[in-house]
């Protein structure tokens, strides 16, 4: 059963590859990037509030819940700090007079965000695993939330000049990573009381919901501007579509 949840952490993370390749395969418009990540933007924040938090305050006390936040929040926040001190960061993608490249200005940020997010998440899938199988509306939820994040930040990668290989071995490596995050799950936290789960998850929630408020948001902006808003809801509404009809 160890290999099964391994087996479902890598299938909830291999949409990032899907995303990858999409976005090489089809070059999309700085606008489509735009609104996928606008869209993406709203689907993951669902998936924050029904997969993430709204499991997590069953077992966390308030004040753990919201420093378990605050930890995931800080990490990706000071992960991207470094990232851009290192050059990660090119102030010339992501432009809207620059018509020439895709938005997205600093995409490593989100393949950040997608392993914050990515690694606690499947500790969580190897948990359903072991109280009996896999979570539908969590495996649906974290696969078709990670499509956006993989489109988003490959466009961004492309513009880089980033060549399609080394784009997926770095996917590769995230999903292998959330495989084993997975099997450690299912072995790790088999006695657990919720707790560890709960920590695990918020932490996983904040991280995500700061990648969302410092990139995906602000670089679909800078493209679609007032549709932004409406692009944002509109996934998140999808996301509580999909909580209903998997549920």
């Amino acid at each position: 059963m160890v290999l099964g949840a391994m087996f479902w952490g890598a299938v909830s993370s291999a949409t990032l590859i899907l995303g990858a390749v999409l976005a090489y395969a089809f070059k999309p418009s700085p606008r489509l990037t735009a609104i996928v990540m606008a869209a993406g933007s709203g689907l993951l924040i669902g998936s924050v509030s029904y997969d993430l938090v709204a499991d997590a305050q069953l077992a966390l006390s308030l004040p753990l819940l919201a420093l378990s936040l605050f930890a995931g929040a800080a990490v990706f926040v000071f992960g991207t700090k470094i990232l851009e001190s290192r050059g990660s960061k090119d102030h010339t993608v992501g432009k809207k007079d620059d018509k020439s490249s895709d938005t997205g200005g600093n995409p490593l940020a989100i393949v950040l965000g997608s392993v914050l997010d990515g690694v606690p998440e499947s500790f969580v899938i190897g948990i359903s695993v072991l109280a009996g199988g896999v979570n539908p509306t969590l495996l649906a939820g974290v696969a078709l939330s990670n499509l956006p994040e993989g489109m988003a930040a490959s466009a961004g990668l492309r513009a880089k000049k980033w060549k399609l290989a080394k784009v997926l071995l770095m996917y590769a490596a995230v999903v292998a990573t959330s495989a084993i995050a997975s099997g450690l799950g299912y072995t790790l936290l088999a006695t657990d009381d919720g707790t560890i789960t709960g920590v695990v998850q918020t932490f996983a929630a904040g991280a995500l919901l700061a990648m969302i408020a410092n990139t995906m948001i602000p670089d679909a902006y800078q493209v679609e501007r007032e549709w932004t808003g409406g692009l944002v809801v509109a996934g998140f509404a999808l996301s509580l579509l999909l909580a209903s009809a998997l549920g």
